[in-house]
Protein backbone atom coordinates (compact mmCIF):
# COMPACT_ATOMS: atom_id res chain seq x y z
CA UNK A 1 0.00 0.00 0.00
CA UNK A 2 1.18 3.28 -0.92
CA UNK A 3 2.83 5.81 1.99
CA UNK A 4 1.08 9.35 2.30
CA UNK A 5 3.08 12.28 2.53
CA UNK A 6 2.29 15.92 2.43
CA UNK A 7 5.28 18.22 0.87
CA UNK A 8 5.09 22.02 1.90
CA UNK A 9 7.13 24.11 -0.78
CA UNK A 10 9.30 26.82 0.84
CA UNK A 11 9.19 30.72 -0.75
CA UNK A 12 12.49 29.68 -3.21
CA UNK A 13 10.18 26.67 -5.25
CA UNK A 14 9.01 29.45 -6.61
CA UNK A 15 10.73 32.61 -6.81
CA UNK A 16 14.36 32.93 -5.27
CA UNK A 17 15.74 36.19 -3.10
CA UNK A 18 16.28 38.52 -5.30
CA UNK A 19 14.68 37.64 -8.38
CA UNK A 20 12.26 39.85 -10.01
CA UNK A 21 8.66 38.67 -9.67
CA UNK A 22 8.36 37.88 -13.62
CA UNK A 23 5.86 35.08 -14.58
CA UNK A 24 9.07 33.70 -16.54
CA UNK A 25 11.06 33.65 -13.52
CA UNK A 26 8.37 32.07 -11.11
CA UNK A 27 7.30 29.53 -13.98
CA UNK A 28 10.90 28.45 -14.57
CA UNK A 29 11.41 27.85 -10.85
CA UNK A 30 8.22 26.06 -10.47
CA UNK A 31 9.03 23.63 -13.75
CA UNK A 32 12.28 22.89 -11.79
CA UNK A 33 10.27 22.07 -8.27
CA UNK A 34 7.56 19.88 -10.81
CA UNK A 35 10.78 17.80 -12.00
CA UNK A 36 11.91 17.02 -8.36
CA UNK A 37 8.69 16.08 -6.84
CA UNK A 38 7.88 13.64 -10.09
CA UNK A 39 11.01 11.87 -8.60
CA UNK A 40 8.99 11.11 -5.80
CA UNK A 41 5.92 10.23 -7.34
CA UNK A 42 7.98 7.23 -9.10
CA UNK A 43 8.72 6.20 -5.13
CA UNK A 44 5.02 5.04 -4.81
CA UNK A 45 3.89 7.82 -2.44
CA UNK A 46 0.11 9.20 -2.43
CA UNK A 47 1.64 13.44 -2.86
CA UNK A 48 -0.19 16.22 -1.46
CA UNK A 49 1.40 19.57 -2.20
CA UNK A 50 1.25 22.94 -0.62
CA UNK A 51 3.09 25.92 -0.87
CA UNK A 52 3.99 29.39 -0.09
CA UNK A 53 2.53 32.77 -1.05
CA UNK A 54 4.13 35.53 0.50
CA UNK A 55 5.78 37.51 -2.16
CA UNK A 56 2.88 36.89 -4.56
CA UNK A 57 0.33 38.04 -2.48
CA UNK A 58 2.51 40.83 -1.53
CA UNK A 59 2.61 42.20 -4.65
CA UNK A 60 -1.03 41.48 -5.44
CA UNK A 61 -2.07 43.62 -2.45
CA UNK A 62 0.56 46.46 -4.22
CA UNK A 63 -1.68 46.28 -7.43
CA UNK A 64 -4.66 46.70 -5.55
CA UNK A 65 -2.83 50.03 -3.91
CA UNK A 66 -1.12 51.31 -7.18
CA UNK A 67 -4.58 50.59 -9.39
CA UNK A 68 -7.31 51.65 -6.12
CA UNK A 69 -8.10 54.96 -8.08
CA UNK A 70 -9.67 53.33 -10.85
CA UNK A 71 -10.31 49.45 -9.85
CA UNK A 72 -12.02 48.95 -6.30
CA UNK A 73 -9.45 46.96 -3.68
CA UNK A 74 -9.82 43.39 -2.70
CA UNK A 75 -9.63 42.64 0.64
CA UNK A 76 -6.82 40.33 2.05
CA UNK A 77 -8.75 37.01 1.79
CA UNK A 78 -9.41 37.50 -2.10
CA UNK A 79 -5.89 38.53 -3.00
CA UNK A 80 -4.87 34.85 -0.68
CA UNK A 81 -7.54 33.43 -3.25
CA UNK A 82 -6.02 35.15 -6.32
CA UNK A 83 -2.35 33.66 -5.49
CA UNK A 84 -3.39 30.21 -4.75
CA UNK A 85 -4.95 30.14 -8.09
CA UNK A 86 -2.03 31.43 -10.30
CA UNK A 87 0.82 29.41 -8.41
CA UNK A 88 -1.95 26.31 -8.19
CA UNK A 89 -2.54 26.62 -12.15
CA UNK A 90 1.62 26.81 -12.61
CA UNK A 91 2.53 24.32 -10.35
CA UNK A 92 -0.57 21.79 -11.60
CA UNK A 93 0.18 22.28 -15.73
CA UNK A 94 4.27 22.16 -14.81
CA UNK A 95 3.09 18.59 -12.80
CA UNK A 96 1.33 17.25 -15.33
CA UNK A 97 4.58 17.85 -18.18
CA UNK A 98 6.65 16.63 -15.79
CA UNK A 99 5.08 13.30 -14.91
CA UNK A 100 4.64 13.26 -18.70
CA UNK A 101 8.07 13.24 -19.52
CA UNK A 102 8.59 10.04 -16.86
CA UNK A 103 5.65 8.37 -18.60
CA UNK A 104 3.73 8.35 -15.36
CA UNK A 105 0.01 8.41 -15.51
CA UNK A 106 -0.60 10.15 -12.07
CA UNK A 107 -3.33 12.90 -12.45
CA UNK A 108 -2.75 16.72 -10.71
CA UNK A 109 -5.33 18.49 -9.77
CA UNK A 110 -5.10 22.22 -7.71
CA UNK A 111 -7.50 22.46 -4.86
CA UNK A 112 -8.59 26.11 -3.56
CA UNK A 113 -8.90 25.70 -0.04
CA UNK A 114 -10.12 27.50 2.78
CA UNK A 115 -8.37 27.37 6.41
CA UNK A 116 -10.76 27.60 9.66
CA UNK A 117 -9.30 29.46 12.04
CA UNK A 118 -11.40 30.52 15.82
CA UNK A 119 -12.92 34.17 15.76
CA UNK A 120 -11.65 34.00 19.20
CA UNK A 121 -7.65 33.43 18.77
CA UNK A 122 -5.75 35.08 20.56
CA UNK A 123 -3.89 36.71 17.24
CA UNK A 124 -6.83 38.92 16.50
CA UNK A 125 -5.82 41.06 19.26
CA UNK A 126 -2.06 41.46 18.71
CA UNK A 127 -1.52 41.53 14.37
CA UNK A 128 2.52 41.00 13.97
CA UNK A 129 2.46 39.85 10.46
CA UNK A 130 3.42 42.51 8.01
CA UNK A 131 2.11 42.60 5.01
CA UNK A 132 1.96 44.38 1.41
CA UNK A 133 3.49 47.91 0.75
CA UNK A 134 5.79 50.22 3.14
CA UNK A 135 4.14 53.42 4.04
CA UNK A 136 5.10 56.81 5.59
CA UNK A 137 4.11 57.62 9.13
CA UNK A 138 1.78 60.51 7.77
CA UNK A 139 0.29 58.11 5.90
CA UNK A 140 -0.31 54.48 7.77
CA UNK A 141 -2.16 57.30 10.29
CA UNK A 142 -4.38 57.93 7.88
CA UNK A 143 -4.99 54.40 7.02
CA UNK A 144 -5.36 53.42 10.61
CA UNK A 145 -7.96 56.49 10.69
CA UNK A 146 -9.85 55.67 7.47
CA UNK A 147 -9.61 51.75 7.24
CA UNK A 148 -9.11 50.44 10.84
CA UNK A 149 -5.60 49.12 9.72
CA UNK A 150 -2.90 48.17 12.10
CA UNK A 151 -0.16 49.92 10.98
CA UNK A 152 3.79 48.61 12.63
CA UNK A 153 7.15 50.63 11.69
CA UNK A 154 9.39 47.64 9.76
CA UNK A 155 13.04 48.29 10.41
CA UNK A 156 13.49 51.55 9.62
CA UNK A 157 12.08 51.13 5.99
CA UNK A 158 8.48 53.17 6.68
CA UNK A 159 5.26 51.70 7.97
CA UNK A 160 3.51 48.26 6.91
CA UNK A 161 -0.07 47.22 7.68
CA UNK A 162 0.10 44.06 10.36
CA UNK A 163 -2.70 41.33 9.87
CA UNK A 164 -3.27 37.98 12.68
CA UNK A 165 -1.70 34.90 11.84
CA UNK A 166 -4.14 32.13 13.50
CA UNK A 167 -3.76 29.10 14.26
CA UNK A 168 -5.53 27.02 11.80
CA UNK A 169 -7.71 24.83 13.32
CA UNK A 170 -9.68 22.79 10.09
CA UNK A 171 -8.69 22.82 6.52
CA UNK A 172 -11.68 22.20 3.87
CA UNK A 173 -11.86 19.77 1.16
CA UNK A 174 -10.18 16.87 2.99
CA UNK A 175 -12.49 14.69 2.13
CA UNK A 176 -12.06 15.37 -1.78
CA UNK A 177 -8.77 15.17 -1.21
CA UNK A 178 -8.70 11.81 0.31
CA UNK A 179 -10.70 10.72 -3.14
CA UNK A 180 -8.21 12.04 -5.85
CA UNK A 181 -5.40 10.49 -4.03
CA UNK A 182 -7.11 7.19 -4.20
CA UNK A 183 -7.66 7.86 -7.42
CA UNK A 184 -4.04 8.06 -8.38
CA UNK A 185 -3.92 12.16 -8.15
CA UNK A 186 -1.25 14.16 -6.93
CA UNK A 187 -3.30 16.99 -4.90
CA UNK A 188 -2.00 21.12 -4.68
CA UNK A 189 -3.78 22.10 -2.13
CA UNK A 190 -3.63 24.91 1.28
CA UNK A 191 -1.86 27.13 -0.65
CA UNK A 192 -0.52 30.22 1.02
CA UNK A 193 -1.86 28.55 4.33
CA UNK A 194 -5.13 28.64 3.21
CA UNK A 195 -8.01 31.19 2.81
CA UNK A 196 -8.66 32.35 6.24
CA UNK A 197 -12.30 31.38 7.22
CA UNK A 198 -14.16 31.96 10.59
CA UNK A 199 -17.29 30.50 11.49
CA UNK A 200 -20.39 31.98 12.83
CA UNK A 201 -22.85 31.36 15.82
CA UNK A 202 -25.43 30.01 12.96
CA UNK A 203 -22.34 27.82 11.37
CA UNK A 204 -22.00 29.77 8.55
CA UNK A 205 -18.72 30.69 7.31
CA UNK A 206 -16.77 34.24 5.59
CA UNK A 207 -13.70 35.45 4.76
CA UNK A 208 -11.43 36.95 6.93
CA UNK A 209 -8.21 39.24 6.58
CA UNK A 210 -5.52 37.25 8.26
CA UNK A 211 -2.65 35.22 7.07
CA UNK A 212 -2.01 31.71 8.27
CA UNK A 213 1.54 30.15 8.66
CA UNK A 214 2.08 27.80 5.68
CA UNK A 215 3.73 25.31 7.92
CA UNK A 216 0.97 25.38 10.14
CA UNK A 217 -1.19 24.88 7.72
CA UNK A 218 0.78 21.94 6.23
CA UNK A 219 1.23 19.95 9.33
CA UNK A 220 -2.57 20.41 9.83
CA UNK A 221 -3.52 19.12 6.65
CA UNK A 222 -0.89 16.20 7.05
CA UNK A 223 -2.82 14.99 9.96
CA UNK A 224 -6.25 15.57 8.64
CA UNK A 225 -5.00 13.65 5.60
CA UNK A 226 -3.47 10.66 8.34
CA UNK A 227 -0.31 11.32 6.56
CA UNK A 228 2.62 9.15 6.87
CA UNK A 229 5.02 11.67 6.35
CA UNK A 230 5.47 15.68 6.37
CA UNK A 231 8.24 16.86 4.55
CA UNK A 232 9.00 21.28 4.37
CA UNK A 233 11.22 21.65 1.48
CA UNK A 234 13.68 24.97 2.09
CA UNK A 235 17.02 26.24 0.93
CA UNK A 236 19.15 24.17 2.93
CA UNK A 237 20.26 20.90 2.87
CA UNK A 238 19.79 20.34 6.51
CA UNK A 239 18.31 21.80 10.13
CA UNK A 240 21.89 22.61 11.96
CA UNK A 241 22.47 23.20 15.95
CA UNK A 242 24.90 26.18 17.05
CA UNK A 243 24.14 27.58 13.58
CA UNK A 244 27.07 29.88 11.83
CA UNK A 245 29.37 28.85 15.07
CA UNK A 246 32.47 27.12 14.56
CA UNK A 247 30.91 24.02 16.32
CA UNK A 248 27.92 24.12 14.11
CA UNK A 249 26.12 20.83 13.44
CA UNK A 250 24.23 19.37 11.02
CA UNK A 251 20.92 17.09 11.92
CA UNK A 252 20.55 13.96 10.27
CA UNK A 253 17.61 11.85 12.60
CA UNK A 254 16.96 12.70 15.77
CA UNK A 255 14.08 11.74 18.34
CA UNK A 256 11.32 14.41 18.96
CA UNK A 257 13.07 14.50 22.88
CA UNK A 258 16.23 15.61 21.50
CA UNK A 259 14.22 18.72 18.80
CA UNK A 260 12.59 19.55 21.94
CA UNK A 261 15.44 20.30 23.57
CA UNK A 262 17.05 22.27 20.89
CA UNK A 263 14.14 24.17 20.85
CA UNK A 264 13.97 25.20 24.52
CA UNK A 265 17.60 26.10 24.16
CA UNK A 266 16.73 28.19 21.26
CA UNK A 267 18.82 26.98 18.78
CA UNK A 268 16.07 27.79 16.01
CA UNK A 269 15.30 31.74 14.53
CA UNK A 270 11.53 32.40 15.02
CA UNK A 271 11.76 34.57 11.74
CA UNK A 272 12.89 30.67 9.96
CA UNK A 273 13.39 27.65 11.28
CA UNK A 274 11.82 27.68 14.46
CA UNK A 275 8.15 27.43 12.77
CA UNK A 276 9.33 24.48 10.73
CA UNK A 277 10.55 22.08 13.88
CA UNK A 278 7.47 23.38 15.65
CA UNK A 279 5.55 21.67 13.22
CA UNK A 280 8.25 18.90 12.97
CA UNK A 281 7.89 18.16 16.21
CA UNK A 282 4.35 18.29 16.58
CA UNK A 283 3.45 16.59 13.43
CA UNK A 284 6.57 13.67 14.86
CA UNK A 285 4.86 13.24 18.14
CA UNK A 286 2.15 11.56 16.88
CA UNK A 287 4.12 9.02 15.67
CA UNK A 288 4.98 10.04 12.27
CA UNK A 289 7.90 11.02 10.77
CA UNK A 290 8.83 14.85 9.67
CA UNK A 291 11.46 15.62 7.49
CA UNK A 292 12.94 19.11 6.69
CA UNK A 293 15.38 19.15 4.01
CA UNK A 294 16.43 20.56 0.32
CA UNK A 295 14.23 20.85 -2.49
CA UNK A 296 16.90 18.58 -4.62
CA UNK A 297 17.48 15.98 -2.37
CA UNK A 298 13.90 15.45 -1.32
CA UNK A 299 13.55 11.93 -2.99
CA UNK A 300 16.83 10.64 -1.21
CA UNK A 301 15.48 12.19 2.06
CA UNK A 302 12.04 10.21 1.99
CA UNK A 303 14.26 7.27 1.38
CA UNK A 304 16.60 8.03 4.88
CA UNK A 305 19.82 9.49 2.96
CA UNK A 306 19.36 12.98 3.12
CA UNK A 307 17.99 15.82 5.23
CA UNK A 308 16.85 16.52 8.91
CA UNK A 309 14.59 13.56 9.85
CA UNK A 310 12.39 14.31 13.18
CA UNK A 311 10.84 10.84 14.82
CA UNK A 312 9.08 10.06 18.00
CA UNK A 313 11.58 7.05 18.75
Amino acid sequence: MAKRVVIALGGNAILRPNQEATFDNQMHNIKMSAELIAKIEKLDYEIVVTHGNGPQVGNILRQNEEAKAVVPQMPLDVCSAESQGFIGYMMEQSLKNALHEEELTSGVLTLLTQTEVSPDDPAFDNPTKPIGVFYSEAEAEVLTEEKGWVMMEDAGRGYRRVVPSPQPQKIHGVESILKLLKQNTIVIAGGGGGIPVVRNKIGQISGIEAVIDKDRTGKKLAEQLDADVFMMLTDVSNVYINYGKPNQEKLEEISVLKAKQYMDEGQFADGSMGPKMEAAIGFAMQGKKAIICSLDQAAEALSGFAGTRIVNS
